[in-house]
């Protein structure tokens, strides 16, 4: 028999080298779509971008336990405080894309801090280096006054401050919802007050009940025990609906400011190359997760209001979000610290 010729080798030696290759990409592909299946098949990790104690490690917590449960891995939560939340949510976005570091987005980080820094872009694009899975809570900020402040309404506010521009001052947290809110609702009222500034939300608490500044804008859960007990006074809150702790105080909206809106919200998100498999699985699973009764109820009674589930209207939220922001701090002229 004959041996082979040199072109007959080199074709062979062609084919094998290309059924070899053919061999590990199928391996591969398949490898991975098992992976994407399997998944989670080890601890999932969820990154709240804030110190521990504030609504947003108190929701992310909130979320972790029971979607152990429905994913049968363990959930954790990790704070990484900094820079309003940017320097979380920077450290998050730039981990694997496998679906196992969540990143816990919000209003701060997401939004806000868009409008504050030209150059976040270079950091992360909340609307284009995330795949938005699901929107968690959004609370109202109330706009609240000491008691021993003579106004009763918001019109009767917004008349003084028309009458005496500058000399009606409001405390506030730089960059936070409340500060926002404020920005928002002077722009919309037509109104000029004198900001200031107070390192947190503590220390601007213990203002406004001794009676230092006269009205700011706050969390409602945070602003619930003090209106109970007397020491402040709710005006308005900043939801388009009323708040089930506050049903008798109106929204700044039917106060005469239609449409207005300026909200505390947090969602869950991964980052853009996740697998969609993967990150279809995640967004079923959270959306189980705020489906339950138990969850339900703990918002519900701290005024908290569970949003329209899905990527799908979170995605369009954040980017409704970033927009506003962006306008109101422009216009505004509000700069970073």
């Amino acid at each position: 028999m004959s041996k082979p010729s040199m072109l007959m080798r080199r074709k062979i030696n062609t084919s094998m080298v290309l059924f070899s290759a053919i061999f590990i990409a199928t391996a591969t592909v398949g490898s991975v779509a098992q992976a994407q299946a399997d998944f989670p098949s080890k601890p999932i990790k969820i990154i709240s971008p804030f110190p521990p104690g504030g609504t947003s490690d108190v929701m992310a917590r909130m979320v972790a336990d029971p979607l152990s449960r429905v994913l049968n891995q363990p959930v954790t939560v990790e704070n990484i405080g900094g820079g309003g939340g940017v320097v979380g949510t920077d450290r998050g976005i730039k981990a694997a894309a496998d679906g196992y570091t969540i990143i816990q987005t919000g209003v701060g980080q997401n939004a806000v801090a868009h409008g504050l820094d030209p150059n976040l872009n270079s950091r992360y694009n909340s609307n284009t280096d995330f795949i938005h899975l699901n929107q968690i809570h959004q609370g109202p900020n109330v706009l609240v006054v000491n008691a021993e402040r003579p106004f009763k309404t918001l019109k009767e506010l917004v008349a003084y401050a028309k009458a005496n521009p500058g000399k009606l001052d409001y405390g506030y947290t730089h960059a936070a919802s409340g500060h926002m809110a404020m920005e928002l609702f002077k722009q919309r009222a037509g109104i000029f007050m004198t900001g200031i500034p107070y390192r947190g939300g503590g220390p601007m608490m213990n203002a406004i009940l001794g009676n230092e500044i006269p009205a700011m804008f706050i969390n409602q859960d945070v602003a619930i025990a003090h209106v109970k007990s007397g020491k402040l006074r709710p005006l308005a809150v900043s939801s388009l609906q009323r708040n089930p702790l506050f049903p008798d105080v109106p929204t700044v909206a039917e106060s005469g400011y239609p449409g207005f809106q300026a909200l505390s919200w947090s969602g869950m998100s991964v980052a853009k190359n996740t697998p969609p498999a993967v990150a279809a699985k995640l967004e079923a699973a959270l959306s189980q997760v705020m489906s339950s009764p138990a969850i339900k109820q703990r918002m519900a009674s701290n005024g908290f209001v569970i949003p329209e589930q899905g990527s799908k209207p979170y995605t369009a939220f954040v980017a409704s979000e970033i927009k506003l922001w962006d306008e109101v701090i422009k216009t505004g002229g509000i700069k970073a610290n």
